[in-house]
């Protein structure tokens, strides 16, 4: 097995320890070494995709789907979707935590909000697989909609586009508990909507 799955598996401790929580020790560990496989898998079928949507792909997309539909395979769908739901919430909110305190610091809000712009050209343009509509530049505020989107796409094409519900709902947990800054959204593709909107303002 190619040491590219391991390593990307070991980056994902916190749905291991999920799994622990939830599972006996051996269990947990069988379905760990399955997953590896079948991520391996994945990266070797998807290995031609282009640099930017392997950013989403390797490092939160596959390795999510080979954890879930191993799991699957195994024991009940709806407790390996609670393992991957869980792990989610538990590690967004320790991030949003971290966010939290950074916005404590004088200007910080206003400085969160200019970055969002070169951040998601970036980090969730086309080149690394989205479709977006970015609005103009308002004081103090940054809007912008996803109307496609890789893990829609590949969670849907893997079988499990259940999953993108999670990873739309980690902006949420992620942002929308932050001082001085509200976080508005009202629809998602994993939820059946026609686009992920994207509004953070300054309050």
């Amino acid at each position: 097995m190619k040491t590219e799955a391991k390593k990307i598996m070991k980056s994902k401790s916190f749905i291991k320890d999920e799994m622990d929580r939830q599972l006996t020790q051996k269990q947990s560990d069988f379905l760990w070494r399955k997953s590896t496989k079948r991520l391996d898998s994945f990266l070797k079928r998807y290995q031609n995709l282009p640099k930017g949507v392997h950013t989403h792909t390797d490092s939160f997309i596959f390795p999510a789907a080979a954890i879930y539909l191993t799991a699957k395979e195994y024991i009940p769908a709806e407790k390996a979707y609670s393992i991957i739901e869980n792990a989610a919430i538990r590690n967004t909110a320790a991030m949003g935590e971290k966010l939290a305190k950074m916005m404590k610091i004088p200007g910080m809000a206003g400085l969160f909000i200019k970055m969002w712009d070169p951040i998601s050209r970036k980090m969730f343009g086309e080149s690394c697989g989205f479709k977006n509509v970015f609005y103009p530049k308002g004081k103090g505020a940054y809007r912008m909609d996803i109307i496609a989107c890789p893990y829609n796409r590949f969670f849907t094409e893997l079988g499990c586009p259940e999953l993108t519900k999670i990873f739309c709902e980690n902006d949420e947990r992620t942002y929308g508990n932050l001082p001085g800054l509200k976080f508005i959204r009202t629809s998602t593709l994993g939820k059946g909507g026609q686009k992920c909107d994207f509004y953070l303002k300054k309050v």
